[in-house]
This record gives C-alpha cells, structure tokens and sequence, in this order.
C-alpha cells in the first residue's frame, strides 16, 4: 500500500509550488528533489498564480509570515483549487501570535486544503482560533501520548471533517487521519527535534506525495509520514558520536534520496483505525 505512493512519486516526478519560510528553503527544495519531485520556490504577487499553474500541487508555509506574502498565499491557494491541485498547509506556530493564527484561519476560511500538517499545539490553534504555541515547538502539555492517543485521534478526525482536509499531527507518534480513518505512525527519532526544518521538509514531502496519488490522499500523506520517520532512523543509524545536527540533517536528505519503495513499505510502523 505505501510502497504504491512513493513508486507514484518517483514515476510522476511532480512539480511542487512551495511558498514557505527562509529558515528552510533550501532544505525543502532538497528535499523534494530526494524524494523524487521537483521544486519550484516564488512568493512575489506578481508572479505566483502564474507559477503555481505550471505546477501540480502547492506547499504553503506560514513559518517566516510577513505582510508582503501573505495576499501571495491566498492567490496562490485560490489559483490552485480553480485548477484542482493539492494545496497542503504547514501552520507554522499558529496560536503564537495574532497575525500567525489569524492570517491560518483566513487560509483555512477561503482556501481549500488537501493535507493541513503541524504538531498538536499547532492543529488545536486552528481548531480552537487561538492558542499558546511555543514558538514553532508543540507545547509540553499538549503531547499525544499513550494516554491520549484515542482522544487525539478523534480530534484528528473531526477536524478533518470540519475542513475537508486531511489532517496531520506529528510528534512522538504521529496522527493522520481523514473523517473516517486514521493512521497512527511509530516511525521517527527524538533527535529529529534538533533539526530546523524536518516538519517543514516534511510538508513539502506530503505535496509531492499527494500529487502523485490524487486517487488517495489519506494513504499518500501517511506514507510520507512514514518515510520521513523512517529516514530519520536510518539517518540516526549513520551518525558517529562526533556528528552533531548539521551531519545528521545531511544523513535524513541522503536516506530521503536513497529510499526504496519495498523498504518503506517493509519498514514503516503503524496501525490504523
């Protein structure tokens, strides 16, 4: 089943319209490329309705969110779903201040989302219209843990109801879910977290896998869920002790580019429900 998703990436090769932050761009141009598609980066007004209709899906990152960029996402969003391409929101520290939450409602109220990925804290900022985000960082209260893996997972799914998008939560374990189903993701390493960017990278993997399977979104997000996390095991598994952050963030593009689809498909760790 996920083995299908990343064949359809590697075989399709989509061209992903990413407007996101300057912290990661480059990581997320990479990223892609290693995954199998293609990266187009533009944010100007003048040119983005344009760009984003050559393209097959849209990433839209709020992470580096300014005033200038903002009309730019919505007439990027707007120009993608009148061509029916997958648009896939990255809320970038919603609920840590106004303009971050109210400029993610206003993309959420007139843009209509495949995927929307961000961690727990994130996701209940838009759910809510508010929050106490810490920074880009899940808040310490707000954790999937064993304890509420099922209630986080029906959230998951009412949310996903209410907008009509898949939604996705990463942390420790990960939830992607769809009104009906979810699946709940193992894969992954704590030392991800030291990483600028690996949720970022993660989005605009998600664009690229839901453009090459617009016959299942659900399934398509999960698996890049799962490669993501896989990668960062394989990528831990390289590091010697001397290896800091930069090296291993090399190590998960590097296990990005060399992943088989038979190997995500016999290593990814999840359950569904």
């Amino acid at each position: 089943m996920l083995e299908e998703m990343l064949e359809n990436v590697k075989k399709t090769a989509p061209l992903i319209h990413n407007i996101t932050n300057y912290v990661t761009v480059n990581d997320c141009a990479n990223i892609l490329l290693a995954c199998g598609g293609s990266p187009i980066m533009s944010d100007d007004i003048d040119e983005v309705e344009e760009i984003t209709s050559i393209c097959g899906g849209l990433n839209i990152n709020i992470g580096t969110l300014n005033q200038r960029t903002i009309p730019s996402m919505l007439a990027a969003g707007k120009k993608a779903n009148s061509l029916g391409h997958p648009v896939v929101l990255d809320p970038v520290g919603a609920g840590a201040s106004l303009l971050r939450t109210r400029t993610a409602l206003k993309l959420l109220d007139e843009i209509n989302f495949a995927v929307i990925r961000g961690n727990v804290s994130e996701i209940k900022a838009l759910a809510r219209g508010s929050g106490t985000t810490k920074g880009v960082d899940a808040d310490a209260s707000e954790q999937i843990t064993k304890e509420n893996t099922e209630q986080m997972t029906a959230f998951a799914k009412e949310f996903s109801q209410k907008t009509g998008a898949v939604i996705v939560i990463t942390g420790a374990t990960d939830i992607v879910a769809d009104k009906n189903k979810a699946f709940r993701i193992y894969n992954g390493h704590k030392d991800m977290s030291r990483v600028t960017g690996t949720g970022c990278q993660l989005s605009a993997m998600i664009a690229a896998y839901v453009t090459a399977n617009p016959g299942d979104t659900l399934t398509a997000a999960a698996a890049a869920v799962c490669a993501m996390g896989l990668c960062g095991e394989i990528a831990k598994k390289r590091t010697r002790e001397s290896d800091g952050n930069a090296t291993y963030r090399n190590y998960i593009i590097d296990a990005v580019y060399n992943l088989t689809p038979e190997q995500l498909e016999k290593e990814a760790r999840y359950e569904m429900q």
